[in-house]
C-alpha cells in the first residue's frame, strides 16, 4: 500500500502499477520532502517528475503545495495509473503525460521548471541517465529556472552520474538501497543561470567552504 505522506491529500492511498515500477518509499518521500521544503523547493513551484510511474513524487510535490506538476512515463499502465490518482485525489494542476524521458525532454519546455524529480529504473544504464540530464541545462528554451533542484534517486550500487556541465551536485542522501543525489544549474554551460548554494560546498563555494543552506525560491 502506498500513501501520500502529508499536506492537502496526506493519508490518502494511491495506486501502484502492477508491474515494471519501483515507488519511492514513504519514508524515503518524507525525508526527501522535508528537506526539499527546508530549500524551498516546493511551495508553488513548477514540478516536473520524469519516469514517474504511480506519480508518487510528484503527487507528493502537488499535494504539498507545489503550483503546476506534470508526471512523465513511457508506459502506457503507468500513465493510466497516474491519471487514475490525479482523479482520485482531486488534485489541480497535475497531468500526465506518456512519452520517453529523453524524448520529452528534447520537445520544447512549457515553462522552466523549479524542482525536477527522476526516479528511473536501477537498471538503467549511466549513458541512459545522461540522456536525461543533459536535455535540462540545453542553453535555448531552457527546462531549468534560476535556483531551480534537480533530484536523482538511483540505487546505492550506482555511480555517481556524469553531470553535465551546467548542472552541480550539491548533495545527496543514502536511505538503505537507495541514494539520492541533489544538484542545481551552475558551472561552465550554464547559461548566465545561477543557482543558490544550497547545502556545504554548493554551486560557487570555494573547495572546504561551509555554507549555510539557504531557500532556492523567494
Amino acid at each position: 500500500m502506498t500513501r501520500i505522506v502529508a499536506g492537502s491529500v496526506g493519508g490518502r492511498r494511491i495506486e501502484v502499477p502492477r508491474c515494471g515500477t519501483r515507488p519511492t518509499s514513504e519514508r524515503v518521500r518524507e525525508s526527501l520532502f522535508g528537506r526539499l521544503e527546508h530549500y524551498g523547493a516546493v511551495d508553488g513551484a513548477r514540478v516536473l517528475d520524469l519516469c514517474a510511474g504511480s506519480g508518487a513524487l510528484g503527487l507528493e510535490a502537488a499535494s504539498r503545495g507545489a503550483g503546476e506538476v506534470v508526471l512523465v512515463d513511457s508506459s502506457r499502465a503507468a500513465v493510466a495509473v497516474c491519471r487514475a490518482n490525479i482523479r482520485a485525489l482531486g488534485l489541480r494542476d497535475v497531468r500526465a503525460r506518456r512519452a520517453r524521458a529523453a524524448d520529452f525532454l528534447a520537445g520544447p519546455a512549457p515553462a522552466p521548471m523549479d524542482l525536477v524529480l527522476i526516479d528511473p529504473p536501477y537498471d538503467l544504464d549511466e549513458a541512459g541517465v545522461s540522456a536525461i540530464l543533459e536535455p535540462l541545462v540545453r542553453r535555448r528554451d531552457p527546462w531549468l529556472a534560476p535556483g531551480a533542484v534537480v533530484v536523482l534517486e538511483r540505487s546505492t550500487r550506482s555511480p555517481e552520474p556524469a553531470w553535465p556541465a551546467g548542472l552541480e551536485r550539491f548533495g545527496e542522501r543514502r536511505y538503505g538501497e537507495t541514494l539520492v543525489w541533489f544538484a542545481e544549474p551552475g558551472g561552465a554551460g550554464a547559461a548566465g543561470v545561477a543557482g543558490g548554494a544550497h547545502e556545504p560546498g554548493g554551486a560557487g563555494a570555494p573547495p572546504g567552504t561551509a555554507r549555510r543552506p539557504t531557500p532556492c525560491r523567494s
